[in-house]
This record gives structure tokens, C-alpha cells and sequence, in this order.
């Protein structure tokens, strides 16, 4: 695969996700065929969270391919340059996720999308996690922020709660 092909053939994985998704194949054991988890390690993505988005565009029509690309290109970007292609050998823990309910400048959720935030991008979602779920897709839509720009954000500010929190707050003024 040549380097500019990457997102093709990510299009092409997820499609066929899509088609093996709504042929009644909905667990994400055996989902994809050998080439495909091959690619999607190539490029720092689990074959959960592709899944995981394939299920969830499946069951409610969103997030949109657009959206998923964008996400899983600055995971690609966050494990070539920052992590050198290497996977990160850790999961983090549920237990110690901010509660769904906790908030930094007021504001609900915002602690919990951080720490997943961060997680996605070293790579260490455990498989009962995903960034970008609906919980995290409707903070990021309430604050008028793509769900791409989020993760981007807290990689640009190394996760700095009062950065990420001065970035929501900007962002949830523009009109929408």
C-alpha cells in the first residue's frame, strides 16, 4: 500500500464492515478477515473501534464515514509520529474514568471525553470504550465541535484540562 492509499482502502474495510454488519454478522469476533485487521494495525486502529463505529452507523445512521476517517486519520497520525507505529502495550481502566456526570468548568462530561480522548489516541481503549459514542457525540454537537477537532485539540494541548476547557468554552459561543 502506498502511503496517500491509506484512506481508500480504510473506506473499503469499513464498507465491508457495513455489508458483513447488516448480513447479520454483529459481534465484532471474526468481523473482519485477516487483511483487514493486518491494514487497520498498520494504521493504529483496533478492530473493535472500527466496529464500533460500524455498529453504531448501522443501529442509528451516524457517526457519518466522513466523521470516522477524520478521527481514525489523527489516530494514524498520533501512531506513526508520536508512538512510531508501535501499539501501546496498556488498556485503560473503566473504573477510573471520570463518572459521566463530572464536570470541569461546569460543564458535564467534559472530564470523561477528555480522558477517552486521550486514551484513543495512545491507542488504549479497552473493548467496552469507544471515543465517539453517543454520549460523546452529543457533547461535542451541544458545544459545536466536530468530534475530529476534539481529539486534534487535546493532542495539540497534551491533554491540559484548563486548554481543553478554554477550547470548549470558544467553541460553544460560536453560532451554530
Amino acid at each position: 500500500m502506498r502511503e496517500h492509499d491509506w484512506a481508500e482502502q480504510f473506506r473499503t474495510v469499513y464498507e465491508r464492515g457495513i455489508q458483513t454488519y447488516e448480513g447479520g454478522r454483529t459481534g465484532v469476533a471474526g468481523f473482519f478477515p485477516e487483511q483487514d485487521r493486518q491494514f487497520l494495525a498498520t494504521i493504529g486502529c483496533s478492530e473493535q473501534e472500527l466496529f464500533d463505529f460500524v455498529e453504531d452507523y448501522c443501529r442509528g445512521g451516524e457517526p457519518s464515514f466522513e466523521q470516522v476517517l477524520l478521527v481514525s486519520a489523527i489516530r494514524r497520525d498520533y501512531f506513526l509520529s508520536v508512538q512510531g507505529g508501535k501499539p501501546s502495550p496498556h488498556q485503560i481502566d473503566m473504573n477510573r474514568l471520570p463518572a459521566k456526570d463530572a464536570k470541569l468548568g461546569g460543564i458535564a462530561w467534559l472530564p470523561r471525553i477528555i480522558a477517552k480522548a486521550q486514551a484513543k489516541l495512545r491507542g488504549e481503549m479497552p473493548p467496552e470504550l469507544m471515543y465517539g459514542c453517543g454520549g460523546d457525540r452529543a457533547f461535542v454537537q451541544d458545544h459545536n465541535i466536530p468530534l475530529a477537532d476534539f481529539l486534534r485539540v487535546v493532542w495539540q494541548v497534551d491533554g491540559d484540562p484548563k486548554k481543553v476547557l478554554q477550547y470548549v468554552q470558544k467553541q460553544s459561543e460560536l453560532p451554530l
